[in-house]
């Protein structure tokens, strides 16, 4: 009988968001996985002798209150459904200043900080504490390619694949996970797998409900 493999989800929260937004522009249907059990729908990219470790969802929260409770209900029903199969950890959303390049104003702009490196440490201590046997990265950020490589040298029985958000991709990333003989998956690919892991607009559990947000309605 062949060895169970663990499986751990890291996945970028800020780039899997916007992925699933800029989706939604080119179909309006890709709206309705805003509101997603992102266990389940991870679970069923699983293969034969595979088992889900965790999912882990890294991201801020919005500096906006609508936008934070949004995503808090997003948060909250993923956590109250699944669990310890999902973690959260957060890193920080900072005003960014720069000058407008038409006036010469301060113009501000939201900018997430810390989750590239939460990512990198997260999944770099997963290997060294033998949490998982297969590292599976959600998110199409290149920065993410130096502790890839580092795990590639260190931890050469730990497997790596790559998961693209929906509309993002990295051609750092494909490279790299091309190089070492396996290929990204494209989630934009993978729309039934999303209408299968919708979640209830109501999630009900232990005394505690969270409703989808009524922006999210689609």
């Amino acid at each position: 009988m062949a060895d169970i493999k663990r499986v751990t989800f890291y996945i970028d929260g800020f780039n899997f968001y916007f992925g699933l937004k800029r989706s939604k522009k080119n179909d309006p249907e890709w709206k309705k996985f805003y509101w997603i059990d992102i266990v389940k729908l991870f679970n069923s990219f699983l293969g034969e002798n595979q088992v889900l470790e965790k999912v882990i969802y890294f991201t801020a929260a919005p500096l906006s209150p609508k936008k934070n409770s949004r995503q808090s209900a997003f948060l909250n029903a993923n956590k109250l459904i699944n669990g310890d199969k999902f973690e959260i950890v957060r890193g920080k959303y900072m005003e960014k200043h720069f000058p407008c390049p038409y006036c010469n104003a301060d113009i501000t702009r939201p900018e997430e900080k810390k989750t590239d490196v939460n990512i990198s440490i997260r999944m770099i201590d997963d290997c060294v504490m033998n949490n998982t046997d297969i590292a599976a990265l959600v998110s199409a950020d290149s920065d993410l390619v130096p502790p890839m490589e580092l795990i590639q040298k260190r931890f050469p029985n730990v497997g790596i694949k790559v998961y693209f958000p929906p509309s993002n991709y990295s051609n750092d990333l494909k490279d790299n996970i091309i190089h070492h003989r396996s290929k990204p998956v494209l989630l934009i690919k993978n729309k039934r797998r999303f209408q299968n892991a919708i979640m209830p607009d109501t999630v009900s559990m232990n005394g505690k409900t969270y409703t989808i947000p009524a922006k999210w309605k689609v």
